[in-house]
């Protein structure tokens, strides 16, 4: 071999170790999986749930009023008085609008404080994240929870959702002690039943 052949050899090999040291590693979270996963997250959607109870039963109550209006006034169409049936389609329209505006001020609510909890688990998280993807050698580390994160396709390997899940509950401090409970005011997610439709 000759000295040329030689050097050309070695700068090949160098350049493929550069290469190699170089590669980036990466990485895919499901974050808002992760953040209600964690025992945090588990405890404060109880304690979200609970708050908002109260109000999850006060709008399925409406609900079940104006089901058992719709139904008196569709047994008796034939038979009652016209003013009596004017009266309980009046009833109907009004209460339903009152719980249609109800839900959405409930659900609007619900989903502030919602966010604002996330938001508060979140910021803590994304320490962990870091300190795991710099721990771990990660140059990348996804979000794929949303449906706008364009990740056609990802090695089932690649996920470190539940190694940050076990990372945080082992250093949050808040994991061990539960929160104070919250004071029961608003609405839930989303209520069990659909609002009754304007007939």
């Amino acid at each position: 071999m000759t000295k040329q052949t030689l050097l050309v050899a070695g700068l090949i090999a160098a350049s493929s170790a550069a290469v190699a040291q170089s590669a980036t590693k990466v990485g895919i979270i499901h974050i808002q999986s992760a953040i209600v996963s964690t025992k945090e997250g588990q405890e404060a959607a109880k304690q979200l749930q609970a708050k908002f109870d109260p109000k999850r039963k006060s709008l399925e109550a409406k609900q079940d009023e104006i089901r058992n209006l719709q139904t008196e006034l569709s047994k008796g169409s034939n038979t009652m008085a016209e003013a009596k049936r004017l009266q309980l389609t009046r009833d109907i329209d009004a209460k339903t609008k009152s719980l249609n505006r109800d839900t959405e001020d409930a659900q609007a609510e619900f989903e502030q404080e919602q966010g604002r909890l996330l938001n508060d688990i979140g910021g803590r998280m994304m320490v962990v994240i870091e300190k795991y993807a710099k721990d771990n050698g990660f140059s990348l580390l996804l979000d794929v929870s949303s449906p706008q994160t364009s990740v056609l396709y990802a090695a089932s390997g690649v996920d470190v959702t539940k190694e940050i899940i076990e990372l945080y509950d082992k250093n949050a401090p808040s994991a061990a002690a539960p929160a104070a409970p919250a004071k029961p005011t608003a609405a839930p997610a989303k209520p069990t039943a659909a609002p009754a439709k304007k007939q």
